[in-house]
Formats: structure tokens, sequence, C-alpha cells
């Protein structure tokens, strides 16, 4: 009989990473930037090498792309990692999805961006709910469902 596919943990974590970064730079993409992918890539990785990624090639997209797919792959792990440990993760996968949403977006806004060259800039309203509204149903909502059906295929 053959294993299913999110039995295995390497297999579950690698599948909830692509699927958080698909969802959240389409997102980004089409929710933020209006379309502009590479302004989107770029930004990105500003964060890392400053505003040489604005006038770099396509060396600079692969960039923002790589460090995407880093982070929401450390964001899957740290779920995928606390999950069994955590008693409201385990109960109430929804609400733990979009919470953990939440947690991404302040982790993110307070811990990793003020530490790159893209610090973030004053909180207003308006950017706040859009990005908080896109961490949750493309990352937090996506990374709690896989995870909870990896633990119930294991049970």
């Amino acid at each position: 009989m053959q294993t299913p596919f999110l039995q295995s943990k390497i297999n579950t974590i690698l599948f909830t990473g692509f699927v958080a970064v698909t969802l959240d730079i389409s997102s980004a993409i089409v929710f933020l930037a209006k379309g502009n992918a590479e302004g989107v890539l770029r930004f990105i990785a500003k964060g890392a090498v400053g505003t040489d990624a604005l006038e770099g090639g396509s060396e600079m997209l692969l960039l923002g792309m790589v460090i995407h797919f880093i982070i929401a792959f450390c964001f899957a792990i740290g779920y995928f990692v606390v999950f069994p440990y955590v008693p409201f993760l385990r109960k109430y996968k929804v609400i733990s999805g979009l919470l953990y949403g939440i947690f991404v977006w302040a982790f993110m806004r307070y811990v990793v961006l003020p530490m790159t060259f893209n610090p973030p800039g004053p909180l207003t309203f308006e950017n706040a709910w859009k990005n908080i509204v896109i961490l949750m149903l493309a990352i937090g909502l996506p990374i709690s469902l896989i995870v909870h059906r990896h633990d119930s295929l294991r049970q």
C-alpha cells in the first residue's frame, strides 16, 4: 500500500512552503503591486543588498525569489515544529492559521524588516490591513490546514 504524500514530514514541509510562497508572492503581485512582479522581487532583494537590487539584472529577481522562498519555508517549518506542543494549534485549525498570519506580519514588521535595507515605513491602517489579510490567507491558513492534514494522516 502506498503512503500518502503528506504523511512524510519532509514532503509536508516542502509542500507547505511551496503553497505558502506561491500564494503569498501571487497575492503581493496582484493586490499590492498591481501586477508588477519585477517590482516585488526587486523590493525583496533590496532588503538584502540595498539599492543595487533596483539597478541589477535578472540575478536580483532571482535573489528576491530565493529570499522569499527561504522566509516562507522558515515560517512553514516554525509552525510544523511548534504544532505538536501547542494544544490551541491542534484544536482550532482555522483560527490558529489566521492568528499565525497575524504573527507572521508582526514578526516581519517588527523583527525582520528593521534589520534590512527595507525598514518598514510608518504604520498606517490601509497598508497594515492589506498585508495582514494577505498573510492570514496566503501563509497562516494554508500552513495550518496542511499541517493539520499531515497530523491526521499520521494518526
